[in-house]
């Protein structure tokens, strides 16, 4: 797993002193249900009835604009794959209209 916190899970049994088995959900069902026992962390619930007052942030969606372009393609000419800075990028070589 690449992120190890991504929600609560049961601990079914302690296996010697250093191991747990946890109930994986549905999501993590191929992964192997066994864990070290540094890996794992009480639960703390942080929810609206301990933090009555808080207030709620609302994040908002990115906003993209989308700009029309003044300029029309009227054919492609030549389609190149180059490589800068270590990645792999597409060049197109297109005609304009006009």
């Amino acid at each position: 797993m690449r992120d190890l916190f991504l929600e609560p899970f049961t601990i079914t049994r302690l296996i010697g002193k250093n191991v747990v088995e946890v109930t994986l959900s549905n999501k993590f069902s191929r992964k192997h249900p066994v864990f070290p026992v540094i890996l794992i962390k009480p639960l703390h619930q942080n929810g609206e009835y301990k933090f009555p007052s808080r207030n709620k942030t609302h994040i908002p969606q990115d906003i993209v604009e989308v700009k029309k372009s003044p300029f029309q393609v009227n054919k492609a000419i030549k389609v190149m794959k180059v490589r800068l800075n270590g990645k792999n990028n597409r060049q197109d070589l297109v005609r304009f209209k006009n």
